[in-house]
């Protein structure tokens, strides 16, 4: 029996099941195929198997990080969320993706990671909390830069700008961005776009729009824009509400869930949170004995007719 495909993605947060733009794509497809995948949510990428999230483990082995080259496995295991689309359809659906990735994933990067009030007060705020020490205090940074590094390529191309204004004067932060959310609403008349059949357009779609809608921003035009939009923000509460009603939630849900799923490691955590506390309790006990705050004395026993003897002798010792 061939082994389980694994996924590791960044954990959820704000609401969302994941805060990574990339992870939440790739966990919307694999939710909207119905992919049997063993999830991993994690906040140390160092625990994947390629040192980078999202990353998927394939059932022969295989470890795919790139999230087109990990949708494009799963396709290739039967799990289509395009395979009903026609040929003109999946013409469009590229059309608009690339539109998405010209217009939406610029600004969404800045608005992130280059955005300096937002980036010190939500992104890397998050970051440092969730990553374990001493990652928390070096690699928020490393992911800036990284990131700083792909908005440059999409923007620039080889060419780098001088400087991080000049690179802030390139990203369309206003009409262009704006236009391409509004293209995506429609018409305030028009219902919201399907997600009871949803495709691999929907996926990063929720993805770029879930991660701008959801988070609180200090510092947020193009947000303030996109909840203007009643299409999209019911797109996104209903693909929420349907395909990830527990994940990324305030209050923990009841577990009723299935072996294999996101939550299979609760016994373990729970189990190293009790001895975690009995170790704290024996370390606590035992400075207190050695520094002479608690004594420990034994009690002479009874004395029996029989005994008397022995007890005097206990007790001389005891003295």
């Amino acid at each position: 029996m061939a082994a389980p495909m694994e996924l590791f993605c960044w954990a959820g947060g704000w609401g969302l099941p994941s805060v990574d733009l990339d992870s939440l794509a790739v966990l919307t497809y694999a939710r909207f195929t119905g992919a049997p995948l063993k999830m991993h949510k994690i906040t140390n990428p160092w625990r994947s198997p390629s040192g980078a999230l999202p990353a998927l483990r394939t059932s022969h082995g295989e470890v795919i990080s790139v999230p087109h080259k990990i949708i494009t496995h799963l396709r290739k295991e039967k799990y289509n969320a395009d395979y009903d689309l026609s040929a003109r359809q999946g013409a469009d659906t590229l059309a608009f993706m690339s539109l998405l990735e010209e217009k939406l994933l610029p600004v969404l990067i800045h608005t992130f990671w280059v955005d300096t009030k937002n980036y010190v007060e939500v992104t890397r705020k998050w970051y440092a909390e969730a990553l374990p020490f001493p990652l928390n205090f070096f690699l928020p940074g490393r992911m800036q830069r990284r990131h700083m590094e792909r908005l440059q390529l999409l923007l620039c191309g080889e060419q780098r700008p001088e400087s991080e204004e000049e690179l802030e004067k390139e990203v369309p932060l206003g009409q262009g961005a704006r236009e391409c959310l509004t293209l995506c609403g429609g018409q305030p008349s028009t219902p919201p776009p399907l997600c009871f059949s949803p495709a691999s357009l929907d996926a990063f779609v929720f993805s770029y729009l879930a991660l701008l809608l959801q988070t609180k921003l200090p510092s947020g035009k193009l947000q303030a824009h996109l909840r203007g939009l009643p299409n999209l923000c019911t797109y996104c509460t209903h693909i929420l509400s349907l395909y990830f009603p527990w994940d990324g939630a305030e209050v923990a849900p009841p577990r009723q869930t299935p072996a294999g799923s996101e939550t299979e490691e609760e016994p373990n955590r729970r189990r190293n949170q009790v001895l975690s506390v009995l170790a704290g309790l024996a370390a606590m006990v035992g400075y207190a004995v050695l520094s002479g705050i608690v004594s420990i004395q034994r009690a002479a026993p009874a004395r029996t007719p029989g005994t008397r003897g022995l007890g005097m002798a206990e007790e001389d010792e005891d003295e």
